[in-house]
């Protein structure tokens, strides 16, 4: 991340599943859009209370407005600078990016992204999760329906 990017965009409570063929289960985190820049943070440095208070808001949000460009007090570039040296979490140049696209399913909005980092083609799908399980591992019940347009038109015009 340069020092003037601001984040555009931030969704937590985000699902991720790979799309290859024997793949089994996903992870939580966030998708963070920049300027130049879109990040899946499933390490963070933020507390566990802010994580639980703002996706508790962002549901409400959702449900008032569909629309993904959204921001959330409590996280910011400095933040996401630190989560993003975590080798875990990835940060894609938009010019990595070969394929993002959104569909909409009964059960929820999907995101589809395909990318190659460092020689590695990875294919994966993002869903925004309004309620979990939590045993006997953690598992999205129910999924929101949100407008992935917006968040696709942002990287797509800057590829």
């Amino acid at each position: 991340m340069q020092p003037d990017e601001k984040i555009q965009a931030h969704v937590v409570s985000v699902w991720r599943e790979s799309k290859k063929f024997f793949s089994v289960g996903g992870r939580e985190g966030m998708l963070v859009l920049t300027d130049k820049h879109l990040s899946f943070v499933h390490k963070t440095e933020s507390k566990m209370s802010w994580w639980k208070a703002i996706t508790q808001r962002q549901v409400i949000t959702f449900l008032k407005s569909k629309n993904t460009m959204i921001r959330h007090d409590g996280y910011n570039e400095e933040d996401l600078v630190s989560d993003v040296e975590n080798s875990k979490n990835v940060e894609l140049e938009f010019k990595e990016i070969d394929k993002i696209e959104f569909k909409e399913e009964t059960w929820g909005s999907v995101l589809f992204l395909e990318y190659e980092k460092n020689g590695k083609k990875e294919n994966f799908q993002y869903s925004v999760a309004q309620d979990w399980v939590k045993y006997p591992l953690k598992e999205p019940t129910k999924f929101l329906k949100v407008d992935w347009e917006p968040f696709v038109q942002y990287v797509k015009e800057r590829q």
